[in-house]
């Protein structure tokens, strides 16, 4: 049952973190050139006609490290054990999607192929963290409750 509950996990942070990435490139009108709700459609054709946008793959990196975060977040409150540890994964998840992104596709600056391994790993890693702070205050509050009744 906990494998079937990881699994979920996962998918569920993959999608939360693809959500949010594809919200935020809609977010700016001028950089909508495509009918669908998702750019991953037409990926290459809207990466050219970003290709000397730097602005746009600044904001791509702010965008993945949040929603990397919150992706984090979420599979980090839906496994049982080691929530860091599946957060890290949404992390390297998402950094071998945008590494396959950067071969695949020559349109990005030098600034972003290096930035996404600064990224993906320390965002996501801040994600499990939230979750794991926030259930270890949790524990501890229940423990010096019991410990104060008795």
């Amino acid at each position: 049952m906990n494998f079937l509950r990881n699994t979920l996990a996962v998918i569920v942070g993959l999608g939360i973190a693809g959500l949010i990435i594809t919200l935020g490139i809609r977010v700016f009108p001028q950089w909508v050139t495509f009918e669908a709700f998702a750019p991953f459609e037409h990926w290459q054709r809207f990466l050219q006609s970003m290709q000397s946008n730097d602005a746009f793959f600044g904001f791509l990196l702010f965008i993945s490290g949040l929603g990397t975060t919150i992706g984090g977040v979420a599979t980090a409150m839906i496994v049982k054990y080691a929530k860091v540890a599946y957060a890290i994964l949404i992390g390297f998840i998402m950094l071998f999607i945008a590494m396959l992104d950067v071969i695949v596709f020559p349109y990005h600056p030098t600034f972003y192929k290096i930035s996404i391994f600064l990224t993906f790993f320390p965002f996501s890693w801040i994600g499990g963290k939230i979750v794991s702070i926030i259930y270890e205050r949790k524990r501890k509050r229940r423990i010096a409750e019991k410990m104060n009744k008795s």
